[in-house]
């Protein structure tokens, strides 16, 4: 890559130069992301993956600035219009904006004003009036009168069709009119009067008559009014004031006070209103659109970080229930490592009732397979099921957990899902997911497309292809920030490893059924397809309980396995002396290890590895249980305290499962006693949270919640900041009402009214 855009990603990024190209060479050479940030800490100077994923789009974005230029430059010269001083100007820039500008008077056209204008023969015209020269302008005009001009004021008109392109196509007035955009422009929406009616078009109402500016525009607001647009209820539009901008082109091309330059004032009106504001507006939507989508893909990708990192039960024997009225509740028993023992069907609740039933049958099923926990989703008639199970007197502790069955359904009905299971039906199947995803949340969810999983905030809307990207990354990144027991991990978990691929990873299955479980890493170069540069990659992240070696169990890198020994032959000890004896370790000097190749942060991650290797860096799983009599959104009512689990995260704020099959909104005003920007700052997914109830809207299916202390808990937010989120257990959009006026305000209105009349 050329040094040039490696600097400015440096400038960018507030980053080292050195550093970015050692990631940028690592990049080329195939290295993945989570083992650059790994194991590369000294080449990268300890960047993390975050940072070292934003090298890597920069590095991409200049790639295709690259590729965009060559394009250019065959196009411009092909016309026979390159000059040295155009292409050291292409050459030297490094904003695709700028690129575009420079080669816009230059691309080819398809017919328009100016190009009819111009095959008339009225270029010569449009020359003197631009030049603003002192002409009587009738006078010139008729000179250019023939059989295709019938008289001058159509000369003079196609010569302002020629100057009004000219200004759009001109850097000058892009540029400016583009600044005024960045400073001043709003985002305004307006509902279109045959629809505002519609019942679907009541989701926007907030957006009916909006205005503000853009810059302050959150990301789902934008990504709201742009799916009301699309849907054909709401009218979006990104403008400046008219009259300044006009204004401002005007001072910027108006060199004269003369009859030429009336035609060029009036030339530049027509360029602003019918060429340089769509184009500057267009351009401005697709920014915005790309601001709000990588925002969205953020949160999206967050939330899926927690709830892919979720707490594991852990090897334990589990019974799985997926609740349901009608067609009962489809009941699994897995052993400790997810493998299928049983299924049934239960009918505990309306229509069957037959509540004494599933009660034996749950008993006898616990007895027979030695049960020790039980999972039930989250779905319909959970708070029901969690009922039932809660009432069962077992003879020995059992723990119960709700399981967020989120793509579920999915999974029952996929690819993978009929290759695991091609014998049982989708609703075995998906009771089965529910019972793994208690065990280890990351093993099972990797095997359902994330944009599946519901934790996204307008996931459709947004570009599709960065966000499987950006949802693969996450996938990848904690894949391998768990790590992954390489004898019991399925095809569909070891394929997120880093180096590894659907077919490296197949081979791995293919291998350890073929010759048994691998006893040490260095048997994976013995799988097919898998060579030196993908065990480099992936070896760190494999893990091997109860190998010889026990670092083969740890996140140590075996090019770093001398380092270790070294340690221990310092110390004449044995490597296993260094995990087990905490006053061995306490002797090592991590200065004395430190070599032209093996830099400090490689010693200090090899001293915290050894401290507990292979320890799972999640969190312990905890019970939880809502609270007692509330089963429907009417059994709620305002100032109640509540237990709830929190669902999804949003920039406005947080959706909480308070047992009542809909979720309550915490608004990001009322997640904190104090002001929240972030609401990940304060809250995660799936923790368990108090909450008060503000306000219950049971026809809207709508539940306002706060987190504040009691003292501090007040009114709704203020009118517009509720949003379309995922309220709903579908995740369709959900807009709350706007708060209610305080009696202040309504004074106030009151007395406007009466001075009105």
């Amino acid at each position: 890559m050329n040094f040039k855009y490696i600097q400015q990603i440096g400038t960018d990024l507030s980053l080292n130069v050195k550093n970015v190209a050692s990631v940028e060479q690592l990049h080329v050479e195939g290295s993945t992301i989570p083992f650059i940030s790994r194991y590369r800490k000294e080449a990268t100077g300890n960047m993390d993956e975050v940072q070292v994923a934003n090298v890597i789009d920069k590095i991409k974005y200049y790639d295709e600035l690259e590729k965009r230029k060559e394009t250019v430059l065959k196009t411009i010269e092909a016309a026979g219009k390159l000059t040295p001083e155009l292409k050291q100007r292409v050459e030297n820039t490094i904003s695709a904006t700028e690129l575009e500008d420079i080669y816009l008077p230059y691309k080819p056209k398809r017919k328009t004003k100016a190009t009819v204008a111009i095959e008339k023969g009225l270029e010569p015209l449009a020359s003197q009036l631009f030049a603003q020269q002192n002409i009587n302008v009738e006078v010139e005009a008729t000179k250019f009168i023939n059989e295709n001009v019938k008289d001058a004021n159509e000369a003079l008109q196609g010569a302002r069709d020629i100057m009004a392109e000219w200004i759009a196509e001109s850097e000058q007035a892009r540029t400016l009119i583009r600044s005024m955009f960045e400073q001043s422009a709003s985002l305004s929406s307006r509902v279109l009067t045959t629809k505002k009616e519609e019942e679907d078009a009541q989701k926007y109402r907030d957006y009916f008559d909006f205005k503000e500016p853009l810059s302050q525009s959150p990301s789902h607001r934008i990504l709201a009014i742009r799916r009301g647009e699309k849907e054909g209820f709401l009218i979006m539009d990104i403008s400046i004031e008219k009259d300044s901008a006009i204004g401002e082109l005007k001072n910027t091309f108006i060199t004269s006070s003369n009859e030429a330059s009336k035609q060029l004032e009036l030339a530049i009106e027509d360029s602003y209103s019918r060429l340089l504001k769509p184009a500057i507006e267009t351009e401005f939507r697709m920014n915005s659109k790309a601001r709000a989508d990588e925002e969205a893909i953020r949160v999206f990708a967050e939330n899926l970080r927690q709830l892919l990192l979720a707490s594991p039960l852990g090897q334990k024997r589990i019974l799985a229930i997926d609740p349901g009225f009608r067609t009962g509740c489809k009941v699994v028993c897995l052993d400790e490592s997810g493998t299928f023992l049983k299924y049934l069907t239960i009918f505990p609740h309306a229509p069957q009732n037959q509540w004494m039933e599933a009660v034996a049958a749950i008993k006898n099923l616990v007895a027979q397979y030695n049960i020790e926990a039980i999972g039930y989703g989250n779905g319909t008639a959970s708070k029901e099921t969690e009922k039932l199970v809660r009432s069962i007197d077992f003879g020995k502790s059992i723990a119960i957990f709700m399981v967020n069955e989120s793509g579920a359904s999915i999974y029952s009905a996929s690819e993978v899902a009929r290759e695991e299971f091609p014998a049982e039906d989708v609703t075995v199947r998906g009771a089965i997911s529910i019972g793994r995803r208690l065990l280890d949340p990351l093993s099972e969810l990797v095997k359902i497309d994330a944009k599946s999983i519901g934790v996204g905030q307008y996931q459709h809307d947004v570009n599709q292809t960065r966000l499987k990207e950006s949802l693969d990354n996450v996938v990848e990144s904690c894949v391998n920030f768990v790590g992954v027991d390489v004898n019991t991990a399925s095809k569909h978990l070891l394929m997120y490893v880093s180096g590894l691929t659907a077919t490296t990873a197949k081979n791995i299955v293919e291998h350890r059924t073929k010759n048994g479980a691998f006893k040490k890493r260095d048997e994976l170069l013995k799988v097919s397809m898998l060579g030196p540069k993908a065990y480099e990659q992936c070896a760190g992240f494999l893990r091997i309980p109860n190998a010889e070696n026990p670092l083969d169990n740890s996140a140590v890198h075996p090019e770093s396995y001398n380092v270790v020994k070294q340690m221990a032959a310092t110390l004449n000890c044995a490597v296993n002396d260094l995990i087990t004896n905490i006053e061995v370790r306490k002797q090592i000097k991590p200065k004395d290890f430190v070599t032209e190749t093996v830099g400090q942060y490689t010693i200090e991650d090899i001293l915290k590895e050894l401290e507990k290797p292979g320890r799972d860096p999640r969190e312990a799983i905890e019970e939880f249980s809502f609270a007692e009599g509330l089963f429907a959104i009417e059994d709620l009512k305002p100032a109640m305290k509540v237990p709830g689990i929190v669902t999804n995260i949003t920039n406005f704020g947080a959706f909480v499962d308070v047992g009542v099959k809909q979720d309550g909104l915490v608004h990001v005003s009322h997640l904190a006693n104090k002001f929240v920007a972030d609401p990940n700052e304060v809250v995660k997914l799936n923790q368990k949270v108090n909450v008060t109830v503000l306000e219950v809207d049971a026809a809207r299916k709508r539940i306002s919640l706060s987190m504040k202390d009691e003292s501090l808990v007040q009114s709704q937010p203020k009118k517009g900041q509720y949003e379309k989120g995922n309220g709903k257990k579908n995740n369709s959009p959900h807009l709350l009402k706007p708060q209610p006026k305080n009696s202040f305000h309504s004074s106030l209105d009151a007395l406007r009214k009466k001075f009105e009349n």
